[in-house]
């Protein structure tokens, strides 16, 4: 059996693909960095040619964007009808320090049932946090874990909820078993929805702080103006919708929407209503034409119990939802 292919995906972003190409390559890589083209622009292919020279790399290309969802099953399709063991996802607009392949595949040795490593992604500069997972929180918002901190603050490693898409090795065994990326969410919250569902299914996410990333924030969803609230607002619906238990569903959804509203707002104030809108409706639509029944498959497979998932979930708005937290008296019982 292959051992561990990490798939990269570039949409117009070749150059920043070269780089996290460049530092997987001083990495023990067993097999195979597979690039996945989205669609780019002729002009940003064609900077991928050197690439075609190197023979730990495959360049695959779809002809259209399908997303990051999309884009990422093309190269786990690939890797999975290889009969590779783990596949590695890593943002185009980020690199890696010389040891992450080793550190990330350490934590798999631990425990069978890590199906799931994620590292500690900082910003570009090295100096503050970008991620340490992904969390979702009781009030039906996800969020990066420990984002804007500094890196010495970074956490101790351990179990988390979430792993973030853009530096993560999974088993492929768990695509095999949950199915792969639902490319209904397109982007965002795709690799906090893939977690949940791991979750349910009873599989542990590992976070490692001896693993470092380096990432460019938001390098891609700024090139499409609205883009990013269009995304967010049709896909926390979907989220939640999917793989919120039961029991959880009324408490989770009654601060959601309270949430999802002052959200709405805020969008307006900032002139991007109408991608909020759009977003929303959008999430009508795949409620009825998809959500529903995935959540159906999904709550059958569930084998951990509600309040297992009670406990890894945060119990709080997300630390950047401040202008919030005035709200939270309503919903939030206080302490004796």
């Amino acid at each position: 059996m292959n051992r561990l292919a990490i798939v990269i995906l570039n949409w117009d972003g070749a150059n920043d693909t070269l780089a996290a190409v460049h530092s997987l390559s001083i990495n023990p890589v067993t097999d195979k960095i597979v690039v996945i083209d989205n669609g780019s622009q002729q002009l940003d292919f064609a900077k991928l040619k050197p690439l075609y020279k190197l023979s730990t790399v495959v360049v695959l290309k779809n002809n259209r964007n399908l997303g990051f969802a999309g884009g990422v099953n093309t190269g786990i399709h690939w890797a999975i009808e290889r009969g590779y063991e783990f596949v590695g996802l890593l943002n185009n607009d980020a690199k890696v320090n010389d040891t992450w392949v080793k550190n990330m595949l350490l934590p798999f040795k631990s425990s069978s049932s890590v199906v799931a490593v994620t590292s500690l992604m900082l910003n570009y500069s090295g100096k503050k946090i970008d991620s340490t997972s992904e969390q979702y929180s009781n009030w039906g918002l996800p969020f990066p874990r420990s984002r804007g901190l500094k890196t010495k603050d970074a956490p101790e490693s351990g179990y988390v909820f979430g792993a973030t898409g853009g530096a993560t090795l999974y088993k492929t065994s768990l695509f095999k078993e949950i199915g792969l990326f639902d490319e209904t969410f397109f982007a965002y919250y795709e690799d906090v929805d893939i977690s949940f569902r791991a979750q349910l299914a009873g599989h542990k996410v590992y976070y490692t702080n001896k693993a470092i990333a380096y990432h460019k924030q938001g390098a891609t969803s700024k090139k499409i103006p609205g883009f990013t609230v269009y995304q967010t607002f049709k896909n926390i619906p979907l989220l939640y919708i999917k793989n919120v238990p039961l029991p959880l569903l009324i408490p989770i959804g009654a601060r959601l929407w309270l949430s999802y509203l002052l959200m709405f707002g805020n969008a307006i104030k900032k002139g991007t209503g109408l991608h909020a809108l759009k977003g929303w409706l959008a999430s009508i639509w795949y409620f009825w034409t998809s959500a529903l029944w995935k959540r159906f498959i999904i709550q059958r497979r569930k084998v951990v119990s509600n309040q297992y998932i009670s406990s890894m979930i945060y119990h709080d708005l997300p630390p950047d939802q401040t202008g919030m937290r005035k709200f939270r008296a309503f919903f939030v019982k206080k302490t004796p």
